[in-house]
């Protein structure tokens, strides 16, 4: 299994993202974390199609609403891309589409095969945590139903055994400071979690995991 999970694109770690993928080549863009923006989802999409290009990658979007009801589709179109990219927005929503088009079930089957790498930031690395728990401060679950006609779900996909906190002294991407308050409390409860700062990433290859940080 190869994770790249990162609070905001490649961290300050550019090298170790583009090693573990395999370097530039066709990468699956997953924008669904931002379906309940629909105004600003195009602008958003291509916000993040942009820094990948100029790296020399070929992205081209998958977006789960395509595949609704249609998983062995989906798997199909997944096993087609050596590596994905799930974008930051809102986490539950995110979460929904992603149950609602079985790419839960999906991912995990071809993550436990090594069948591609899965890169995500922000909401697209809170995806895999087992509880989304505590991000409803910064991302409101009220979104799913209105986005995706279903009640949020606030389970992860588990694929990682902790929280992942985003955005944590970055107010950049997080003026209001919600990553760092929900870090201090997980710290002040002894809950086993990742803080990440806007340059921070945890990448998982293999049996190894670990948290690279600014000076790492």
């Amino acid at each position: 299994m190869r994770l790249f999970l990162s609070s905001y694109r490649f961290g300050a770690h550019y090298d170790r993202f583009a090693e573990l993928v395999g370097g530039p080549g066709p990468i699956a863009v997953i924008p669904n974390a931002c379906d309940a923006w629909p105004s600003a989802w195009s602008g958003a999409v291509t916000s993040d199609l942009v820094p990948l290009r100029r790296r020399g990658f070929r992205p081209e979007v998958l977006d789960l609403r395509d595949y609704l009801g249609r998983p062995a589709a989906l798997e199909q179109a997944l096993r087609g891309y050596p590596a994905l990219w799930v974008r930051g927005g809102n986490t539950f929503v995110l979460r929904a589409q992603f149950a609602r088009s079985a790419a839960d079930l999906v991912l995990r089957e071809l993550l436990a095969e090594d069948a591609l790498a899965y890169t995500g930031y922000s909401a697209g690395a809170c995806l895999l945590t087992p509880d989304l728990h505590g991000l409803e401060d910064a991302d409101d679950p009220g979104e799913v139903r209105t986005a995706c006609g279903i009640d949020p779900r606030w389970d992860g996909l588990g694929v990682v055994d902790r929280a992942i906190v985003p955005h944590v002294d970055s107010p950049g991407t997080d003026p209001d400071g919600h990553g760092t308050r929900l870090a201090e409390r997980l710290r002040a409860a002894g809950t086993p979690h990742w803080a990440l700062t806007d340059d921070d990433a945890v990448v998982v290859d293999g049996e190894r995991t670990e948290m690279l940080t600014a000076g790492s």
